[in-house]
């Protein structure tokens, strides 16, 4: 018998399959150029003195930017992929080149001036290409053609900022003191660069407000996307808050948990079917009301007992603990369920519906009544793309 050979891809599917290892190689190395310069910036920071500080502490989420874009672009082409690789790389060459040209004058490295020139330039496009992210979520385009000149403005911000700071002595001499500005054409232009700022400001806002336009206008799929990085912006915000509160050092919590929010972006593009966001805002914000209130409940129980009962410290910590541990279950049940009401309606109308086919199962007697219910049930609460049910007929089998 002969053996059928696959089809071979005509001239445009060939071109798309070289393009797309074209694009694959160059994410690549980008994501490599990335990741070199930021070994280099931890590298030279630490061999010049520095600590982990402020400087370092936006390194997990450039690197997290560089990692995401690189995974994005690579595997479906999204715009929004190589703005978080450029994002990505131009963080990277900022922290590499503040670290080679900040060190001390005795330990200065070659050309140092040169490359704190080059730091000013590239700062001010960075901050433009990283408030467009918000704009061009999550199919690297805004969400109407009327959503185009907030792009021209960013662009047009990144390129007044970098020209400025280029010519003139807007940013250098605040950051490197000990060295001297190699290109001084015109006198400060502070003021050019202030509105340049001002206007990547107005760029952020408007990315806000694009992805809540998204959120009223787009389906069940881009909802689900929008959700993963506003779930994500809400939990590293209030990290950071709660955190800048009780302590004069949030930068680590902000090394840890602003990384989350490329991250969601990712997740939200590639596999977000895989994971439940609503379940998960759900839990969280469930999980943060209980805590909250077993906190209250247990430091009002310990300034009851120690300050009005004059019971021991001991007594009372014991006493308290022991009644947070069994308001615990109870406590987390109720606030589930008003958060699941008000958040999660999808699995709270599931429960109420498969409750009510229980109520019904009870007096269910005719078969085919009962395999139609069930199969509206399944429909409703689960959703499938196809559902049917199997019922296997016993008969009876030959005499013995």
């Amino acid at each position: 018998m002969a053996q059928q050979l696959p089809a071979r891809p005509g001239p445009a599917g060939t071109a798309s399959v070289a393009r797309h290892h074209r694009a694959a190689w160059l994410a690549r190395a980008l994501l490599g150029i990335s990741v070199g310069l930021l070994a280099a910036a931890l590298l030279l920071a630490f061999t010049g003195g520095e600590t982990w500080n402020a400087k370092l502490a936006t390194l997990p989420l450039t690197l997290a930017f560089a990692v995401v874009g690189a995974l994005v672009a690579a595997r479906t082409g999204n715009r929004l992929g190589w703005l978080f690789l450029a994002v990505g790389t131009v963080g990277s060459a900022v922290l590499a080149a503040e670290a080679y040209a900040a060190r001390v004058p005795t330990a200065a490295l070659p050309g140092a001036a040169w490359v704190g020139w080059m730091f000013v330039v590239i700062l001010g496009i960075e901050g433009p290409l990283f408030f467009l992210t918000l704009l061009l979520f999550p199919g690297g385009r805004p969400p109407s053609r009327r959503w185009w000149p907030v792009v021209w403005v960013a662009i047009a911000a990144a390129v007044v900022d970098a020209v400025f700071s280029g010519i003139s002595d807007v940013n250098f001499s605040s950051n490197f003191p000990h060295l001297r500005d190699p290109v001084v054409l015109i006198p400060p232009a502070g003021t050019a660069s202030n509105l340049a700022q001002e206007a990547g400001l107005l760029v952020l806002l408007a990315g806000a407000a694009a992805m809540i336009v998204r959120f009223r206008r787009s389906g069940p799929e881009q909802r689900l996307q929008l959700k993963w990085v506003m779930y994500a912006s809400a939990v590293a915000a209030a990290a950071v808050l709660i955190v800048s509160h009780v302590s004069s050092d949030p930068l680590p919590v902000f090394a840890v948990f602003f990384p989350l929010v490329p991250a969601s972006v990712g997740i939200a593009i590639l596999k977000y079917r895989l994971y439940d966001i609503d379940r998960i805002i759900s839990r969280t914000l469930a999980y943060a009301v209980v805590t909250g209130l077993l906190v209250g409940v247990y430091a009002g129980l310990v300034l009851l007992a120690t300050r009005v009962l004059s019971f021991h410290s001991t007594v009372a910590v014991a006493a308290a603990t022991l009644a947070a541990a069994a308001l615990f279950s109870p406590l987390r049940r109720r606030v589930q369920q008003v958060v699941d009401r008000r958040f999660n309606r999808v699995r709270y109308d599931s429960d109420q519906t498969v409750a009510a086919f229980a109520g019904r199962l009870r007096d269910a007697v005719d078969l085919d009544a009962l395999r139609a219910d069930l199969l509206a049930v399944v429909d409703g609460a689960v959703e499938p793309a196809h559902s049917s049910v199997w019922i296997a007929r016993h008969e009876a089998g030959p005499p013995a």
